[in-house]
């Protein structure tokens, strides 16, 4: 019996990916990876195998993927007290000595030619794991809607939503991602690199998008960066979080996220939900 198994398995991407999962193979294949035990058995589907595996034990990350057959590796967050790419290289060194058939990587749009410094820990990633041998899919996720909760909340409350690249994205609703990951990870012949995302678009023209899921006029606002920046600490946030929330916007400038590609619908079999449709939708929630 195939086991599938998911990393990071209690965040928002890997609690929809295991429930699609579920569904496509059945609760005794599927098995999640979780920090904590306890929160998984809160947050996941009851009768699903959950293991302790955490991306800075190596050892540890080893013994969670015994036996397992294809993993969906979420990659982590930067910023933590271990490198995301110590985290990673741990991971992708378990699945290489656990065995593992195939190794599906949520990676990050174009990674092979990318240029923003966001990129960086998913090309050393994407590397690891062809010198590793696995037989893999990288994942390149664009931008999640979710993002921008906070331009999207901005104008639904009546303030300015505001931004300062003219630089594109392929938004999408993180979900849509999850579910595509779990029909990769479960589909006969994977291929090396999806390019997931929607259509590329500009911040002026998600702007166009909000007013018409609002039915009402939004100020949409473009800034300097250093007016955005300044924006962000007059409404209470501390200069170093201003300057990192500042910086989620470098991969649109860098061009990274401007691709055009359908593998998303493709994978998931339908036409993706309009941009305005998600955007009701993340802000009924």
């Amino acid at each position: 019996m195939m086991k599938y198994a998911v990393t990071a398995a209690t965040g928002r991407f890997g609690r929809v990916a295991v429930e699609q999962l579920v569904d496509l193979v059945g609760k005794d294949q599927v098995v999640a990876i979780v920090r904590d035990v306890a929160k998984g058995r809160e947050l996941l589907p009851a009768g699903i195998e959950i293991r302790q595996g955490d991306y800075a034990d190596q050892a540890g990350m080893t013994s969670a993927l015994a036996g397992i057959d294809r993993l969906l590796f979420i990659s982590s967050q930067p910023g933590g007290p271990v490198s995301r790419e110590t985290q990673h290289l741990n991971v992708v060194a378990a699945a290489k000595e656990a065995g593992v058939s195939l190794v599906a990587y949520t990676s990050y749009p174009q990674a092979d030619q990318a240029k923003a410094p966001l990129a960086h820990d998913h090309q050393v990633t994407e590397a690891a794991i062809k010198e590793a041998g696995l037989a893999h899919a990288f994942l390149r996720d664009n931008w999640y809607l979710e993002n921008d909760a906070s331009f999207l909340t901005a104008g639904k409350e009546g303030q300015a939503a505001i931004y300062w690249t003219t630089g594109k994205a392929a938004w999408a609703p993180e979900a849509l991602y999850a579910t595509a990951a779990a029909k990769v990870l479960v589909s006969d012949q994977p291929k090396e690199a999806y390019e997931f995302g929607g259509q590329p678009i500009s911040y002026e023209e998600l702007g166009d998008a909000l007013k018409e899921a609002l039915g009402k006029e939004v100020e949409v606002v473009k800034l300097s960066r250093e007016a955005y920046e300044a924006a962000l600490v007059k409404s209470g946030m501390d200069e170093a979080m201003a300057t990192m929330i500042a910086s989620f916007e470098e991969p649109h400038e860098a061009g990274d996220l401007d691709v055009a590609s359908d593998d998303l619908a493709t994978v998931l079999g339908h036409p993706l939900p309009t941009l305005v449709a998600s955007i009701k939708e993340l802000l009924a929630k």
